[in-house]
Parts: structure tokens; C-alpha cells; sequence
């Protein structure tokens, strides 16, 4: 920036009327708001009632080729199971048509002499099919019938006062999300898709958007340090973001009621380092391109589809190829999303809450010095 030493504005007083500038720009522009506002509410609403991980109420074929009380008891656990939708078929061709043209996702085949071979051999005479065109679907599909009818076999077994002889006996606990619920792992990482869409995307914008209006030239021939004018910038979309969090975070509380077992205070830390990490690539972007439409499509191939698709917000990280899994260690919103499960779902888990928050203290560092190197450069 180019600096006149016959100004008597204080750098205070420079910084405050560039930070009071730019937050009358974002009132004045709808579309920062409903980032801010309405985007956290449609994205809360979508991913915490229309879109679920959970294998509930999957249709699968029941056929029973010779009824009879031990076969109907069997019946009525899958019937009564939260798992599964059973709908009965008179022969196993029926229901393998059924499978075929996607109106049921598995079939359960309880065949002759079912009641009578059930606990005299080892091999009891029952059969599943499974759809397995969705494998995350198939598996748990498979996990939860195998689920009802140990339970099941169990009982029978008392009832008959034997004892149902398994090689291992396993005993199950699920920790942090005992009721296996996505909208649990899911509304919390939704934060850090928020977030991202405000401090990089927004941010992307604000120098570049100077350029496209001609009003940087003007700005050039002011007093204001490259330092004040990228403070200016950064200082009300830092606040517009931390606003939307808490609203974020509210809403997840109470109208989802996703646990806040960890501090406030660390969920607070944590957020502000990764707005800052959010705001300092949003701001390289934009010092760069020059460019709002370019801008923006350069954060969001680089900030918004990673954050998304390379962040475990839903697919597991440990699952992805290894050099998948080098490249998210890049992605800001992995440690990010790391640390708001945590927080949410765990507590306050100091080893997984100081390693992610010193990621993102070294990734601002990195950007920062980038930012301040590239400033000069396009500014003075």
C-alpha cells in the first residue's frame, strides 16, 4: 500500500473504518447472510433428517417354506427388530424376483424341517440373500440378521433348557455413540463444512472483488498498511463466522440433541483456529486470482469438495487408499472435524484434542507467512 506520512489517522483509527467498511458490505449483501444464517439451518435440517447412515426398516423377504410356531417366533424377531421391514413370499424364486427388481434388499429362507434340524445339526437350515450392488448396506444388512437370529436361537435354546454351543462367545460395547446413530456423527462435522463455506469461500472474494469493481486503485492511494488492509478485510468475516458457529452449535443442541460432553471453551480455541486457517486460504485465493468468479471456483475445488469429500464428515478415513489418506492429511477440515466429534461425542480427549488443534496452528502459521509474502507482492 502506498503510505502518505502527511496523515494524521491514527492506524487504529484507519483499521477501524476498513473493518467497519467491509461489515457494511457484508449487510449488504444477502447472499453473505444466508451463507451465514440459512445455509447452517437447510444443512442441518438435510443432513439431520434426510440423509441417514443407518441400516432401520430395510424390506427383506421372509420365506418360511413350513410354518409353524418355532418359524412364526422367529418371524415375529425380525418383525419386531427396528432393523427390518419383512415382507413374506410363498416360494424362494418369488423372492429371489423380488431381490432382482430392488423391491427387497436381502432374503431370509427358513427351509423344510426348520424347526425339526434347528438345534441337531450344525448347520441349521436357514439361508440369506443379500442385495450387495450398496456394500456399506449389504454388510450391515448381513451383521444385523446374523444379530437377530443369534438372539433369537439363544432364547430357543433356554426355552429348551440346552445350551446353544458357540466356539466364541462375544460381548459387544459401543462406545461415545451406543445407539449407532448418523445423525450423532454426522451433525457436528457439518459444523466444519459451515465454517468452511464462510472463511474460505466468502473470504475468497473480498480482494478480488475490489479488483473486478476498479475500487482498488482507490484503496491503493489511501494511508492503509497491507497489514490494515487485510485485518480490515479478515476481522469481520472472522466474527460473521464465530456468529454462525454458536448458531450452528445451538441449533445441534437442541433441536438434534447431539451431546456436548466436551468444554466449550476448547470447542471455542479450536474454532477460532480453524476460522483463522479457513480465512488465511480464502484471502490467498483471492489475492492471487484477481478474479471473483475464478475465485470462487478455485475454493471450491480447493477448500469446500475436499472438506467434504476428504475430511471423515462422512467417509471413514482409515478406509481410503494410503495415498488418499496422505492427501487429507493437507485438508484442514480433517483435524477439524477430528476435534468437533471428539468434542461432541467423547469429551474432552486431551491427546486427539491437542494434536489436531497443533495441526491447524501449524497450517496457520504456514498460510500466514504465505499470505504475508503474496500481499506484498500484489499490494505494494
Amino acid at each position: 500500500m502506498n503510505k502518505q506520512s502527511h496523515t494524521k489517522a491514527s492506524p487504529n483509527r484507519r483499521l477501524r473504518g476498513m473493518i467497519i467498511k467491509e461489515s457494511l458490505q457484508i449487510i449488504r449483501d444477502p447472499s453473505s447472510i444466508a451463507i451465514a444464517f440459512i445455509m447452517p439451518v437447510v444443512l442441518l435440517l438435510l443432513f439431520g433428517y434426510g440423509v441417514s447412515l443407518d441400516a432401520k426398516h430395510v424390506p427383506v423377504g421372509l420365506v418360511i417354506e413350513q410354518p409353524d410356531a418355532v418359524t412364526a417366533s422367529l418371524a415375529g424377531s425380525f418383525a419386531q427388530s427396528e432393523y427390518f421391514a419383512p415382507r413374506p413370499f410363498h416360494s424362494i424364486q418369488e423372492a429371489e424376483t423380488a431381490l432382482k427388481e430392488r423391491r427387497i434388499d436381502g432374503i431370509i429362507w427358513l427351509k423344510n424341517n426348520f424347526s425339526e434340524q434347528l438345534l441337531n445339526t450344525k448347520e441349521p437350515p436357514i439361508a440369506v440373500r443379500v442385495n450387495g450392488v450398496d456394500s456399506n448396506q449389504a454388510n450391515m444388512t448381513q451383521g444385523y440378521i446374523q444379530g437377530v437370529w443369534l438372539t433369537w436361537l439363544q432364547h430357543y435354546a433356554q426355552s429348551k433348557g440346552r445350551s446353544l454351543q458357540q466356539a466364541v462367545q462375544m460381548e459387544q460395547r459401543i462406545w461415545f455413540n451406543p445407539a449407532l446413530s448418523s445423525t450423532l456423527f454426522l451433525v457436528p462435522g457439518l459444523i466444519a463444512i459451515i465454517m468452511t463455506l464462510i472463511g474460505s469461500m466468502l473470504t475468497s472474494m473480498v480482494v478480488a472483488r475490489e479488483w473486478d469493481r476498479g475500487t482498488m486503485e482507490a484503496i491503493l492511494v489511501t494511508p492503509l498498511s497491507s497489514n490494515e488492509f487485510l485485518a480490515g478485510k479478515l476481522v469481520p468475516y472472522f466474527v460473521l463466522g464465530m456468529v454462525s458457529m454458536l448458531f450452528t452449535v445451538a441449533l445441534a443442541i437442541w433441536l438434534f440433541d447431539v451431546p456436548m460432553l466436551g468444554s466449550f471453551w476448547i470447542l471455542l480455541l479450536s474454532s477460532s483456529l480453524f476460522m483463522l486457517v479457513s480465512l488465511a486460504i480464502g484471502l490467498l485465493i483471492s489475492i492471487v486470482s484477481k478474479n471473483q468468479f475464478v475465485a470462487g471456483q478455485i475454493s471450491l475445488v480447493v477448500t469446500f469438495l475436499p472438506a467434504y469429500m476428504l475430511s471423515g464428515f462422512i467417509f471413514d478415513i482409515h478406509s481410503m487408499p494410503a495415498a488418499i489418506q496422505l492427501i487429507t492429511h493437507i485438508v484442514p477440515a480433517r483435524y477439524f472435524v477430528a476435534i468437533l466429534q471428539t468434542l461432541f461425542l467423547a469429551g474432552d480427549i486431551w491427546p486427539v484434542l491437542l494434536a489436531n488443534m497443533g495441526a491447524l496452528l501449524l497450517m496457520l502459521f504456514i498460510f500466514a507467512v504465505i499470505v504475508r509474502k503474496k500481499s506484498n507482492n500484489h499490494l505494494e
